[in-house]
């Protein structure tokens, strides 16, 4: 099954070029629906980095950053419930 996708001229020059590369560091020529179904695969791979390049301004943290962040908190051995944060905060 084939469905057309609209690009501007820009990314279909891209494109364009990236496949001319292909077939001459390969020896392969290959579709530009080919080059476009690999590299869908291979956002896969690492959707979290794919999906942060759309976000606006700061990209959330890495799994790494969480976790060091994390490590940092320690317990005060006082157990809180809903109720008494709820007091706190809004009196």
């Amino acid at each position: 099954m084939s469905t057309a996708v609209k690009m501007d001229e820009e990314a279909k020059a891209e494109l364009e070029a990236l496949q001319a590369e292909i077939k001459l560091k390969t020896g392969k020529k290959v579709t530009q629906q080919e080059i476009l179904s690999q590299l869908i695969r291979s956002v896969t791979d690492d959707r979290s980095t794919f999906i942060d390049s759309f976000r606006d301004g700061e990209v959330a943290l890495d799994e790494a950053a969480i976790d060091t962040f994390n490590k940092g908190q320690i317990s005060s051995g006082v157990e809180t419930d809903e109720a008494e944060i709820d007091e706190i905060l809004y009196g």
